[in-house]
């Protein structure tokens, strides 16, 4: 059986990931929440709850999106309405742009 290959993440991504996990974490014990309590209100195992809390990166980012909002940690809008106003906005801002990005096709001349 072939190994998955291995997948390498950016020093950005890895520190983003440990911050949003230390976040998530803090706001467990703010609430004095144990992890089994918190694994069982969001359908998880207690294993990848400390693997979310450490910020490993491959974690599913539903679940994590799922914690945030059981502990009341904001990702992008505090409020449910400004979250959609800004989702609105994303989708009217894609609707402005191209339906798909392709590779220009052969050699491009520059140089007049």
């Amino acid at each position: 059986m072939a190994k998955p290959p291995v997948r390498s993440f950016s020093r950005y991504s890895l520190q983003a990931l440990t911050l949003l996990g230390a976040t998530l974490r803090a706001a467990r014990i703010e609430k004095k929440m144990g992890t089994q309590a918190l694994a069982e209100r969001a359908g998880i195992s207690r294993d990848l709850l400390r693997r979310i809390e450490k910020g490993e990166p491959r974690c599913e980012i539903g679940v994590v999106f799922e914690l945030a909002a059981i502990l009341g940690v904001p990702l992008f809008e505090p409020e449910l309405g400004a979250l959609q106003a800004r989702t609105r906005e994303a989708q009217a801002r894609l609707s402005l742009l191209p339906k798909g990005v392709h590779a220009p096709r052969g050699e491009v001349k520059d140089d007049f």
